[in-house]
């Protein structure tokens, strides 16, 4: 069952079935920069204080799956190890090399619901080794202190940001729309959903997308073999599948893998000509306004159509059913036409009245009832259950448990749907 399981994760990542090849090992000749970037970047020698500074918080229950509670035995022993590991890892920095067994992911099968015997019903929980996390967590900071200060990350892009998050997109994208609804312009957006998008990076094209943000020749080396060679195996019920090669996509449970998937689809917010883009990793929404609907149509079909295209170079494929269209008006105003926007194979997208934005369900008339309402419905159903099971509680933790479980949804985005005329129903709870 592990080795099904593993061949079925193995191959749900392709969203083709063109044979990718293997990467091969970037050499210094092959690193041309495709713009020329304000600052390069080289991957520098670590210190000690700053390894036993990453070790010193490590989660001793996290990864114990894989790496038979290595992770608990380092953290006792950082002070000691601290120093030899310090430079193991400068010799990974300096050789341009990682240790195999650190490229080695365990992947447990998380059951989702419905048929036990479909593995279509499982989700992969990849697990790497904590030392290799270590190494990882000291090049992030490296290399997003780059990325910050060279101001290369769009300002399109919301996700793996610090002081950036799902309520910041939120809040940017509607404010926008309703300052443009408010001058009596129209408006539609594309929310975009595509299939296995971290699963889906070219290695070879992304080692080109760092060298155009000024990573240097030797740094380049390091990525590409951080990207290559690597493999998996499946635990399932205590037994361990063979290995098998990943030849694509950003390590998942890395530490790097986000920071680099940002890189790849930064240049994204430049491919949508007159409309306007926003990103959360990749979640992302397009949208258009324009004095009229039929401007608006044609706006955002000719920016969508642009989109495709560089979804296509970074052979990333759009899921055209979970690909859904919304127009937004005033309540009380005629909605505009229905109108069609199609794919580059012509493929119609579905027209919605509402839809879950990042964990806001927004309405064409961003009137918020039904987000509203959903929350009210999880407030109750978890009240309910408190007030059922009290007498098994302290009023003390009654107290904890709504703090933790039930103040938390109603906090997530609330300075966006507060002025909802029907706020006072959660009022009521």
């Amino acid at each position: 069952m592990a080795e099904a399981f593993n061949h079925h994760f193995i191959n749900s990542g392709f969203v083709s079935k063109k044979v990718t090849l293997l990467l091969q090992p970037l050499q210094p000749s092959n690193t041309c920069s495709l713009l020329a970037p304000p600052h390069s970047f080289s991957i520098r020698p670590v210190l000690v204080g700053e390894v036993l500074k990453e070790l010193t918080p490590l989660d001793p229950n996290k990864a114990a799956e894989s790496d038979d509670h290595a992770s608990f035995f380092i953290k006792i022993a950082a002070p000691v190890i601290a120093a030899p590991l310090t430079a193991l890892i400068n010799l990974s920095l300096y050789t341009a090399e990682i240790p195999p067994a650190w490229k080695e992911a365990v992947v447990l099968p998380l059951y989702k619901g419905g048929d036990q015997a479909d593995l279509n019903n499982y989700r992969p929980i990849s697990i790497l080794p904590c030392v290799s996390k270590i190494l990882e967590k000291l090049v992030n900071k490296q290399l997003i202190n780059h990325l910050n200060v060279s101001g290369i990350i769009s300002g399109a892009q919301s996700g793996f940001r610090s002081r950036y998050g799902c309520v910041t997109a939120n809040t940017k994208v509607l404010n926008y729309i309703t300052s443009v609804l408010d001058s009596k312009q129209h408006c539609a957006a594309i929310f975009i959903d595509l299939a296995k998008a971290f699963d889906s990076v070219d290695h070879n094209t992304l080692i080109h997308r760092l060298s155009s943000i000024g990573v240097t020749d030797h740094s380049l080396v390091w990525f590409s073999n951080y990207l290559s060679h690597r493999v998996q195996r499946v635990r399932f019920e205590n037994l361990f599948s063979h290995s098998l090669p990943i030849t694509r996509g950003v390590p998942q449970d890395s530490i790097l893998g986000p920071t680099l998937f940002s890189i790849y689809i930064n240049n994204i917010p430049q491919a949508v000509g007159n409309s306007l883009i926003h990103l959360y990793a990749d979640d992302t929404i397009l949208y258009a306004t324009g004095s009229s609907a039929d401007a608006v149509q044609a706006t955002l079909q000719d920016s969508f159509y642009q989109l495709q295209q560089s979804l296509t170079q970074l052979k990333l494929t759009l899921n055209t059913s979970k690909t859904q269209i919304m127009w937004f008006y005033r309540k009380g105003t005629t909605p505009p036409p229905a109108f069609n926007i199609t794919t580059c194979k012509g493929a119609i997208l579905e027209q919605v009245t509402a839809y879950n934005y990042l964990g806001i369900w927004l309405e064409t008339s961003l009137s918020f009832s039904i987000h509203i309402s959903k929350l009210q419905s999880k407030v109750k159903a978890r009240l309910g259950f408190l007030y059922r099971n009290r007498s098994s509680f302290t009023t003390s933790a009654i107290l904890t448990l709504i703090q933790m479980t039930i103040l938390p949804m109603l906090d997530y985005g609330d300075t966006i749907y507060r002025v909802a005329y029907t706020l006072s129903t959660l009022d009521a709870l």
